[in-house]
């Protein structure tokens, strides 16, 4: 590809993403400022869909990277209005076909031979166009066909050039996520140029289709005991790092529920099926589908038995086939207990412990009144906890308003980040979620979700007496540090640069003040015995030795409030 179209790419979509940043300067910071506030807000709609509609069309024209902008964004129902995602849902479905005759020259250098040559039979019409390749239905020669068990083959073959699109696209996104910082709201609540370079990272992964393939088989081996699972084999000997064959394992797209529903299928034990395996790669594997679209997902009838395989009673009549793994997501071991932290909470309905997984996760900014958010939390869990996605909707606009006017200060304020390790793992929670109400419009998900979190913490129970010792020395660790971290507070608060977000916190900041000692005293006290008690328990020595050791904050604490009664 010729430097100079690629040079004209880059300075397309920046200019494009230039004009839409002067066109938000204008309107909501520059008019708002001068008392047109009324006038951005009565016409944000058609602006937005304007904005959206240029860019479906820059998309379709440059294809690239473009394209998977725009399936990101049209998946962000959570942030973006309906006007922009339902303008960019189809997005997909216009990537124009590459000429086959490129196919063909990328299939034959990975290859080493013409296509004709390796398969028995390759389809001239793509079965599917994207936007960094494109599918091919092929049959194998058969020799190979014998030896797989299967004769039809579905061919990925790159985009030529792609890499090199793909990496202009990068530089001209840097750019315009570097503009995007410099606004405040933006980049309190996301690091957008951490966000692009997550983006950059799985869009490389996707174009290198032995890891792909090497996804595909771990998927495969973490779900091999599970018979309601399925994903296609791969033709090794076919594949390359632009070219990737696998079985063709067609059958009806997760989308179509007419045909899923004619075939026998129950859509509602699909959608069950289809959350419990989400559930399980993130929970249990750590390592989960990342572009779980109705495309990738089929619902395939059972058509008999393999052979040597257990036919038993509890074999199932049909089998969800995940495809195209190219975007997959590992969740590091911290990550994943904040997760289960939020699912625990959230099938116990514990707002305490929904706000301690925020916290773990960093979703929420700095100085955040986690009070606030727990009573919110706790006052959600009561009043829509429980309820299917259908009755969620049916739900009054005044209870709403209600809970809008009870919590104003909080909805004002958004305290809530987005990190960029989430980046991955929302999209896809947001079109499975999708997925499973179209299924099956009554779909319960707090059915799935409770026994699942149930077994999470039963499983936390059964692990305690293994990590007692462990929590016992942080209790000690923190009775160590805590008089100095107690008076850094202090520091601060002297200097004025303590943010102070209520009166109440203002009152309780001025008690600490006039009693440091006695409360640090009293902390520690209580960090003292804990880790007593717990090593106690264990049968440890130093626990007696940490319980005594306790008495001495306890009566420096009561020696200094008689002192000041006195006084």
């Amino acid at each position: 590809m010729r430097t100079a179209d690629l040079r004209a790419r880059y300075w397309r979509i920046v200019l494009f993403f230039g004009r839409v940043t002067l066109g938000f300067i204008w309107w909501e910071i520059v008019l708002r400022r001068v008392g047109l506030g009324r006038l951005t807000d009565r016409t944000r709609t058609e602006r937005v869909r304007r904005t959206a509609v240029r860019f479906r069309a820059l998309a379709v024209s440059m294809g690239g990277l473009m394209i998977k902008v725009g399936q990101f964004l049209s998946a962000r129902l959570d942030v973006l209005p309906p006007e922009v995602t339902q303008e960019l849902a189809g997005l997909q479905d216009e990537v124009p076909a590459e000429d086959v005759a490129a196919i063909r020259a990328v299939a034959r250098s990975e290859l080493n031979r013409p296509v004709d040559e390796r398969f028995a039979w390759f389809q001239e019409t793509p079965l599917a166009a994207a936007s960094l390749g494109q599918v091919h239905r092929a049959r194998l020669r058969p020799a190979e066909a014998e030896e797989l068990g299967f004769e039809d083959v579905v061919v990925k073959v790159q985009r030529p050039h792609i890499r090199q699109v793909i990496e202009v696209d990068l530089a001209a996104l840097r750019r315009v996520g570097g503009w995007m910082e410099r606004y405040r709201p933006i980049r309190q609540r996301a690091d957008v140029r951490a966000l692009v370079e997550e983006f950059a990272t799985t869009t490389l992964q996707e174009v290198d289709y032995v890891a792909e393939a090497l996804n595909a088989e771990t998927f495969a081996d973490n779900f091999a005991s599970d018979p309601r699972v399925g994903v296609p084999v791969v033709v090794w000997e076919l594949s390359s790092r632009r070219v990737l064959t696998l079985e063709d394992v067609s059958a009806i797209k997760l989308a179509d529920t007419a045909a899923i529903s004619a075939a026998g299928i129950d859509g509602g034990e699909v959608a069950q099926v289809l959350a419990q395996t989400f559930l399980q790669q993130i929970f249990t594997d750590a390592f989960f589908h990342a572009d779980p679209h109705p495309g990738n997902l089929f619902v395939t009838p059972r058509r008999g038995t393999a052979p040597g395989a257990p036919d038993t009673p509890d074999t199932p009549d049909w089998t969800l086939t995940f495809i195209d793994f190219g975007m997959v997501g590992h969740i590091p071991d911290e990550l994943r207990a904040g997760l289960r932290e939020i699912l625990v909470a959230v099938g116990l309905r514990d707002a305490t412990r929904f706000v301690a997984g925020l916290s773990r996760l960093d979703l929420l900014l700095p100085g955040a009144d986690l009070s606030l958010i727990e009573s919110a939390a706790e006052q959600v869990f009561e009043r829509f906890g429980g309820l299917r996605i259908d009755e969620l909707q049916q739900i009054p606009p005044e209870d709403l308003v209600r809970f809008g006017l009870q919590f104003r200060e909080l909805l004002r304020e958004l305290p809530f980040q987005v990190p960029e390790n989430l980046l991955l793992l929302g999209r896809s929670m947001g079109i499975l979620s999708g997925i499973c109400t179209g299924l099956d419009p009554e779909f319960d998900a707090w059915g799935t979700i409770t026994p699942y979190a149930r077994r999470l913490l039963e499983e936390e129970r059964q692990g305690l007496p293994r990590t007692v010792v462990e929590q016992a020395l942080a209790l000690s660790r923190l009775a160590l540090v805590l008089p100095g971290r107690a008076d850094r507070v202090l520091t601060q608060a002297e200097r004025g640069e303590l943010a102070v977000r209520t009166p109440a916190l203002t009152a309780l900041v001025a008690r600490v003040e006039r009693s440091v000692t006695r409360l640090t005293m009293v902390l520690v006290f209580t960090a003292l015995l804990l880790a007593g008690a717990i090593l106690h328990s264990s049968g440890e020595v130093l626990g007696r030795l940490l319980m005594a050791a306790s008495l001495l904050p306890l009566g420096w604490s009561l020696a200094s409030g008689i002192r000041r009664g006195r006084s």
